[in-house]
């Protein structure tokens, strides 16, 4: 199973942007869904956008929708979280995972609850 390595976060203020990095310890095309999660302080963790390495197929919460990106570079078994005019409550650890069944919206909506590799992730901080 895929294990991840999470980068990019800090201290930025609303309105701004950031990109997150996420490096994975193989091929990312193994896994059938990549996804990006965050868990903010006190809260559940939740999926942002998740992303079908099959059909290309997106999903994207709607609280970030517009505003968040998911891309991969498969030659380099990246994944990306583009994130623009970022809020307070984007104020998170964000994390990626995988899973090699189901769909994109799936591992979003229900995918924070299941067993992955779960790395440190990446702490955003949205203040001014």
């Amino acid at each position: 199973q895929l294990e991840f390595v999470e980068s990019g976060g800090g201290l930025v203020q609303p309105g701004g942007s950031l990109t997150l990095a996420c490096a994975a310890s193989g091929f990312i095309l193994d896994a059938k869904i990549l996804g990006w999660f965050r868990q903010a302080p006190g809260k559940e963790r939740e999926g942002i956008s998740c992303i079908n390495n099959a059909d290309g197929i997106i999903y994207t919460a709607d609280s970030v929708q517009g505003r968040f990106t998911i891309s991969r570079d498969v030659a380099n078994n990246m994944l990306y979280l583009q994130m623009n005019n970022l809020k307070p409550e984007g104020t998170a650890v964000y994390y990626c995972a995988a899973e090699g069944t189901g769909t994109s919206q799936d591992m979003c909506v229900s995918g924070a609850s299941r067993r992955h590799n779960w790395g440190q992730g990446t702490q955003v901080t949205v203040s001014s």
